[in-house]
């Protein structure tokens, strides 16, 4: 029977047999050392020239051999041990060699700090998880589900798997379609999320669903984004009508992979609730990393009767104080001064305290009284620079968010091994189009307004809150839901607001608002993104390291070479044609 390698050190005088790769081959003449590795680690193999057979077989090894291996366990010499490995106080004396399969040079190195360049990886995929480290990514990611799963189940969840082919939706992003070959002209589309058919399953009398779902959405690659398909933990609650107890219910699970599944700390006990609007005054970001402070600090008022051009002719004027800045060289306040402008500012103003004295090119534009109502408004210090944003507001909230990322990165106040965790909530029901002046969702269309029907009937339709939320870490959004619209009649005047009448709603959403007619109760859930807040757990940085088999930065699949060319059989039968452009 196998045993693997990680056992072996348990089992000192037995004969065993092991199975796995040549990790390296050491020949010392009379002895030849074979390191040979599996899932669990490495052990030595000793092989002396009286095992001729086995000694033999033994000279022609190279990395990455497939290997079995019988012999007994025995421990090294003291001298000889390796304390730098698990199983470094033992060996195995072998009696019998058998190669398995052999290896071509690799074309990517496994072994070692030397690492392959992210294509040649992702080409060579199923060598790159042989790397210790893919290997533990993947069994943390197995234990990950396995937390999560068993919570859901101890709060009384039925896992129900949904459609992976089914309709067209308006999640936010585009979808990947289906033709059919029975229904010639129709598409399926693969779901960016079950949304409603875990609605659909509220109004089928299941009291609280989830799935470790598959979803798909045809977006751009990002680090904290994978392209095509990505997994979330889905779940709805029947007979919820108020967000707080979806997020009471969840908060545990969320904490619990914190602190015991990654070992992390939390930043507080307590998860604060946030409001949309106070996220984006406070911090610039409906998704705002707590782990730093650096807040936005209103200044309109106290600049109102100002002289300086840049703020009197602005409709906000707001500053951040990043401590110790003052160190700044000019070069990287220009670095910073370009990622304001990439993010619409003019450009960065700003005062730098220093020896007593403020320094900057601005400050000779301000009255003295402005100057020490700024200092004492951001309670600014010697060594730290206040940077301004005045603009509209929502390009002065846009353009400081970003800089107090950069800002903490820079200062390296992002401790890894800390976990700020927030809920955004209050989100606007309705956005406004920059370009074109048009109303549209700002979130979800399937989620309820506050006040429901009657908030519908406000005369600013920007002012209507939606009963949704989203939870952020660390500066990631990893979760969004809502309460939802469960009523027939306020679906369609959602969806009227902007234009759209009931055939409309009809022809789209038929089987869910048909449904909601027979007694729907009301609901709410969320789902969180797994793969990204596995990277945020595990520390990673680019969420293509946390997947077994993930599309490259271009949304290519460079070890299956897709997406390829299929022949015209098939699209005959599909009734598809290729347009040339």
């Amino acid at each position: 029977m196998r045993t693997f390698v990680a056992d072996t050190t348990g089992k000192v005088g037995e004969t065993v047999t092991v199975k796995g790769w040549v990790n390296s081959r050491r020949d010392h003449g009379g002895l030849i050392f074979i390191d040979v590795r599996d899932h669990t680690g490495v052990v030595q193999l000793a092989i002396r020239p009286e095992q001729s057979e086995a000694f033999t077989l033994a000279e022609q090894l190279r990395d990455e051999f497939v290997v079995s291996a019988t012999g007994s366990v025995r421990e090294r010499e003291e001298g000889l041990k390796n304390p730098n490995i698990a199983t470094g106080g033992v060996e195995i004396k072998v009696d019998e060699l058998t190669i398995l399969n052999r290896s071509e040079a690799l074309p990517i190195q496994i072994q070692g700090d030397a690492i392959a360049s992210e294509d040649l990886r992702l080409k060579y995929r199923y060598l790159d998880l042989r790397r210790p480290k893919m290997q533990d990514r993947l069994k943390q990611r197995a234990q990950y589900y396995k937390t999560m799963r068993d919570y859901m189940e101890t709060e009384q969840f039925t896992e129900v798997t949904t459609p992976i082919l089914a309709n067209s939706s308006p999640e936010g992003a585009r979808d990947f379609l289906v033709p059919s070959r029975v229904h010639p002209g129709k598409f399926y589309a693969l779901p960016q999320a079950p949304q409603q058919f875990k609605q659909l399953l509220m109004v089928g009398g299941v009291p609280r669903y989830y799935q470790i779902a598959t979803c798909f959405r045809d977006e751009d690659p990002r680090a904290d984004r994978l392209y095509g398909d990505f997994y979330q933990l889905d779940l709805e609650m029947s007979f919820v009508e108020d967000g707080e107890e979806v997020r009471s219910t969840m908060e545990p699970l969320i904490k619990k992979l914190v602190t015991e599944f990654a070992g992390k700390l939390l930043l507080t006990e307590d998860v604060p609730r946030l409001s949309y609007a106070e996220a984006m005054e406070k911090y610039g970001s409906d998704k705002p990393d707590l782990r730093f402070g650096m807040e936005l600090t209103e200044l309109t008022e106290a600049l109102r009767n100002t002289e300086f051009g840049v703020f009197k002719n602005a409709e906000c004027v707001k500053a951040i104080c990043v401590k110790g800045a003052s160190e700044l060289s000019r070069s990287q306040i220009d670095t910073f001064t370009e990622i304001a402008k990439s993010e619409g500012a003019g450009g960065l103003a700003y005062l730098t305290y220093k020896g007593g004295d403020v320094q900057s090119p601005i400050a000779k534009f301000l009255k003295p009284e402005e100057l020490d109502a700024i200092r004492v408004k951001m309670g600014a210090e010697d060594g730290d620079v206040v940077f301004f944003g005045a603009d509209k507001r929502s390009v002065v909230n846009k353009v400081l968010g970003r800089l107090r990322g950069e800002f903490a990165a820079h200062f390296n106040l992002k401790d890894p091994n800390v976990i700020a965790l927030c809920w955004i909530i209050d989100f606007p029901f309705y956005e406004q189009d920059s370009k074109t002046g048009k109303l549209d969702f700002g979130h979800n269309p399937f989620s309820m307004p506050k006040g429901g029907l009657q908030a519908l009937e406000a005369e600013d339709k920007l002012g209507i809150i939606a009963d949704q939320y989203d939870m952020v870490m660390n500066g990631y959004e990893i979760c969004s839901g809502g309460v939802r619209n469960h009523n027939p009649e306020i679906m369609y005047k959602v969806f009227g607001i902007l234009g759209f009448d009931e055939q409309y709603v009809n022809d789209r959403f038929g089987g869910m608002i048909g449904a909601f007619k027979y007694g729907a109760p009301p609901h709410a859930g969320c789902a969180f993104g797994i793969d990204r807040m596995f990277m945020v757990l595990v520390g990673e940085e680019n969420i293509r390291e946390v997947v077994a088999f993930p599309k490259n930065g271009s949304g290519i699949d460079a070890m299956m070479q897709s997406p390829n060319t299929v022949d015209m059989m098939q699209l005959d039968e599909l009734n598809l044609r290729i347009v040339e452009h």
